[in-house]
């Protein structure tokens, strides 16, 4: 969907569809080398939840794991929120190769390096646009400083593989944040946005637009500006910003701007050349004056014919910064859908931009895009990657699926509470109709044994990268292979049931699960 135009059709998009077709044939060959016969691929989807640094590093395990053993060509789409849309996105722009990628997350948790020149550079750059937010701050400056990585690449660069069909369909959930008390009162499926190589949008409206054309400005269903797409580092940090408690958020934002105010020279000095101007205490005291200003004036553009360029960018990079704060404002983008006819909700055609945030602020798991009856799932690998409780996913999912009669495999709340003491490594959920759901705590009793807690401790949600050495990453990696392996011949009876089960010609068969 290359269109210049918004698109609104039920179902899936066009490209959507074909990428999923060309994957069909390639979960068949996988399936037949699992030693499971069938004429037609069941749909897979391997989800991936929120959990910040432990949740990409847990993904990577899984994905590595489940690629080793074979499973990872039975799949047929990737789903993450947050931190998992960190290891998903590094699957593609590592075409695939797991032993490379794992080796370069071990490479970059031995050096112990980030590159605080260039971060700034991009936050910089990104603080020129219109729609500088949070969001960019906490892309370049944080998240950059979480995985030590600056990926430059696009969503649209994927591309090429998922035509294919030689990689799953990738996709990575976002909210739009403006529609929170919509999805507090009713739990509103179009809360729910997604991002995929081709597209972005709404599903539950149907409401796309092209994946290189989101964040350019629309009205009436045309584009009227074009934007740059953003690149991998934004989308990280839009997808996984949700990290933690909002208050540890706020308060951590705000000193590393603080240090940025304070340091103001020590940054010009990372930014300029070596002949650039060797002092600018200037600057610092400009800041720091500015800092003392009420919102109102600082929000007024500040015209300096004399002083352009870079050091007038680091300076409307400090004030942009420091409104975004005060506002907490996030995510802010164009709304490809402002004065669309097609769209009856007048809330959703009336705003002029959309705040799009970290889906695990509604669902720390993206069951609701793979959900809806045009993709057409079978079977759900549901790998939890939380610090609390592992089932408060399914919890909420399943409220979510019985407000809007979806089907979902139904769950005593006491069987879940028995299960969140102890949690095992797997659990298998099946409902009279709808997908089977496997379930995977990362946490469990079969993998940590007693220490639970010590585990959870050691990979809490909002721990600063620089805790994780590479003992520490490697022992998280092997601890989510574990729960692969281990659970291996349980994924391979689900997926030859749900071969036979959609599928019944009795040529849906194992001729190795005894």
């Amino acid at each position: 969907m290359g269109s210049s135009e918004v698109s609104i059709i039920p179902g899936l998009q066009k490209e959507e569809k074909a990428a999923v077709e060309r994957r069909r044939l390639h979960v068949l060959k996988a399936l037949k080398k699992l030693r499971i016969e069938a004429d037609e691929a069941p749909v897979v989807a391997v989800l991936g939840s929120g959990g910040g640094l432990r949740a990409h590093i847990a993904c990577l395990g899984v994905l590595s794991e489940m690629k080793e053993q074979g499973l990872l060509d039975a799949v047929t789409y990737l789903a993450g929120v947050s931190g998992s849309t960190w290891a998903i996105s590094s699957l593609y722009t590592n075409d695939g190769d797991m032993e490379a990628l794992e080796a370069d997350l071990k490479h970059r948790f031995t050096r112990q390096e980030w590159d605080l020149a260039k971060s700034l550079q991009k936050t910089i750059q990104a603080a020129r646009s219109e729609n500088y937010s949070l969001t960019d701050f906490w892309a370049y400056m944080v998240i950059s400083k979480q995985t030590r990585e600056l990926p430059e690449s696009h969503l649209s660069n994927m591309k090429k593989p998922v035509e294919e069909g030689t990689l799953p369909y990738p996709i990575f959930a976002a909210i739009d944040n403006d529609l929170q008390p919509s999805w507090q009162e009713a739990r509103a499926p179009e809360t729910w946005f997604e991002f995929t190589p081709h597209h972005a949008g709404f599903s539950a409206l149907g409401a796309f637009v092209s994946i290189t054309h989101f964040g350019s400005k629309f009205k009436k269903g045309r584009l009227v500006r074009t934007h740059p797409e953003r690149d991998l580092t934004f989308l990280r940090g839009l997808w996984g910003s949700a990290l933690g408690n909002t208050e540890v958020i706020r308060e951590y934002i705000f000193g590393l701007w603080r240090r940025a105010v304070a340091n103001a020279k020590s940054i010009g000095h990372l930014i300029f050349d070596e002949g650039g101007e060797p002092e600018h205490t200037w600057l610092t005291e400009m800041l720091e004056n500015w800092t003392r200003t009420s919102l109102e004036k600082q929000e007024q553009p500040h015209e300096d014919p004399e002083r352009k360029g870079s050091l007038s960018n680091l300076m409307d990079f400090v004030k942009k910064t420091g409104i975004c704060a005060s506002k907490w404002e996030w995510g802010t983008t164009h709304n490809f859908l402002y004065k669309h006819g097609g769209i009856r909700d007048k809330i959703m055609s009336s705003r002029k931009h959309l705040h799009l945030v970290d889906a695990g602020l509604a669902i720390n798991t993206p069951f609701p895009l793979v959900l809806p009856p045009t993709r057409e799932v079978h079977l759900i690998l549901s790998f939890d990657f939380s610090a609390g409780d592992p089932f408060e996913t399914i919890r909420a999912t399943t409220d979510y699926c019985r407000r809007h009669k979806i089907p979902f495999p139904q769950v005593e709340e006491a069987e879940l509470d028995l299960w969140s003491k102890a949690p095992a490594s797997c659990y298998i959920l099946k409902g009279e109709t709808g997908p089977v759901v496997m379930h995977f705590p990362l946490f469990n009793i079969d993998a940590c044994g007693g220490d639970i807690e010590a585990w959870s401790d050691t990979y809490d949600t909002f721990k600063l990268a620089d805790t994780y050495t590479l003992d520490v990453v490697v022992l998280l990696l092997a601890l989510a292979k574990k729960n692969v392996r281990e659970n291996k011949k349980k994924i391979l009876r689900e997926l030859m049931n749900v071969a036979g089960l959609y599928y019944p010609k009795d040529s849906a068969r194992s001729c190795c699960l005894a």
